[in-house]
């Protein structure tokens, strides 16, 4: 279900609770709203960080920046890229479920995205996963790639630092063995428009099952 209300500025009171209507069955409307922000912020590239939270063995949450590096297809997908060897591997495989918070300063936007995350790894057994992988391998800067050939994540860094800058890796390579696409299915999204002050939430339908188009909002 989806709420839309208007918030209360500066401290300012509502001046009237929010009207809970009937589900209107969208289009992953959310998801051309994202292209927009994005399209609006393009000239600032830290646009495309995000905060991704989730929740350690302990129930405590944890919480870091990561960059968005598009939709999956055609899909309401979002995909992301990590190291294997990095703590939030054993977080998600625990527990999948995350909460994205991604703020746009151009557009004064937030976005806040929950729903589950999916490691594919080398040796995923979904080929459509895998291509998608090496895609998104082949799509990021030479720098970028060579991050995947550093020392474990974490190691106190000694005097030679001749590890953490080794050989160009090309997109003509294969995708090393430490690259992982992070792959969050939305199951909830809620958009704040700090301009008009206002709020829309959208859910995915409980009677879209299957459909990954299927969205209500209110």
């Amino acid at each position: 279900s989806i709420t839309r209300v208007l918030l209360a500025r500066r401290g300012r009171a509502v001046e009237g609770e929010a009207k809970r209507t009937k589900p209107i069955r969208v289009s992953m409307a959310w998801r051309e709203q994202i292209l927009k922000s994005l399209k609006k912020n393009s000239r600032l590239p830290y646009a495309r960080y995000a905060q991704l939270a989730t929740v350690r063995e302990d129930g405590r949450p944890a919480n870091r920046t990561i960059v968005y590096r598009g939709f999956l297809q055609d899909t309401s997908k979002l995909t992301f890229v990590t190291d294997r060897r990095s703590k939030k591997i054993g977080k998600l495989r625990a527990n999948p479920s995350v909460e994205l918070c991604w703020y746009f300063p151009q557009t004064r936007e937030q976005y806040r995205i929950a729903g589950t995350m999916r490691v594919v790894k080398v040796d995923d057994e979904d080929e459509a996963m895998l291509r998608a992988r090496g895609e998104a391998w082949k799509r990021m800067s030479d720098g970028a790639r060579s991050q995947f050939a550093w020392p474990f994540p974490g190691i106190e860094r000694g005097v030679d630092d001749s590890a953490f800058s080794p050989d160009p890796v090309t997109a003509d390579l294969p995708p090393l063995e430490e690259f992982c696409l992070l792959v969050l299915d939305p199951e909830r999204v809620d958009h704040l428009s700090l301009k008009s002050n206002e709020r829309t939430v959208f859910s995915r339908s409980s009677e879209g099952e299957g459909e990954p188009t299927a969205w209500d909002r209110l």
